[in-house]
């Protein structure tokens, strides 16, 4: 379903661990060329590069390494992103707009700086360029003491579809999706189960699991590979006539 990416370059963010790392790997299974970031720069893929995706001038280096390089970009995957565990009331303004800065300002940042880059697949690869933006659960929905988090997720969600509208008006032949994974097997979701038990939630981070176990049907969390065949599909011309959509990876967590 999502073979097929040879000759694909492809840039993901993110991709020192868990979601980013498995994506990276899948794409170079398939036969793509990626480019890899990290606030440290990864071991992963084709290129490694250290990456602060609020930085708008290294936004801008990246850019033009890649056009050096490849002349085009045909996937984006933004996939960095943080999350704030708090109380509103103790949610200082400088995390959340932290938050809002890595999961939501690196969206307009990397979608400016690659579109000449993602406009130049557009004019050749079949389905066009792919823009893939990871969204959340939280996305979809509110969660008690994530309420930056969420609402940085939802901006993601809708500033996907507003691109995705954008560029089909304008004929860039660029799609844009989100993705909404639930609950998966990251250093992320280990943080937020300490949180809870932190926030005193949960008495020990068992039950914390057990509970967040409990609002995914299908009995597990996910693992970061199963997100990362979902991407795969979207960075690929399987998905050509997919834009403006959420495709969700959650186990039925949204399906109550």
């Amino acid at each position: 379903m999502g073979g097929g990416m040879d000759g694909t370059v492809a840039l993901v963010t993110g991709a020192g661990g868990g979601i980013g790392r498995a994506t990276v790997e899948a794409l170079l299974a398939g036969g793509a060329e990626v480019i890899a970031t990290d606030l440290k720069a990864p071991s992963c893929g084709t290129l490694n590069l250290a990456q602060d995706v609020t930085d708008e001038a290294g936004w801008a280096q990246l850019a033009t390494v890649i056009q050096e390089r490849w002349g085009r970009l045909d996937c984006l995957v933004n996939n960095a992103g943080i999350a704030t565990v708090s109380t509103i009331e103790d949610n200082d303004l400088a995390s959340w707009r932290r938050q809002m800065g890595v999961n939501v300002d690196s969206m307009l940042l990397s979608c400016k700086a690659m579109l000449p880059l993602l406009r130049e697949s557009g004019k050749s690869r079949p389905g066009g360029a792919s823009v893939i933006n990871l969204s959340s659960v939280g996305g979809l929905g509110g969660a008690p003491f994530m309420a930056a988090y969420c609402t940085s997720k939802g901006a993601v969600r809708l500033f996907s579809k507003s691109a995705a509208i954008e560029f089909a008006v304008l004929k860039y032949n660029i799609r844009v999706n989100s993705v909404h994974p639930g609950g998966i097997e990251t250093a992320m979701m280990d943080d937020i189960i300490d949180a809870y038990v932190r926030l005193g939630v949960a008495p020990d981070r068992a039950t914390a699991r057990a509970a967040v176990d409990a609002q995914h049907p299908i009995g597990r969390w996910g693992k970061p590979e199963e997100v990362a065949s979902g991407i795969l599909y979207l960075c690929s011309t399987a998905s050509s006539f997919m834009t403006g959509s959420e495709l969700v990876i959650d186990g039925g967590f949204t399906a109550h």
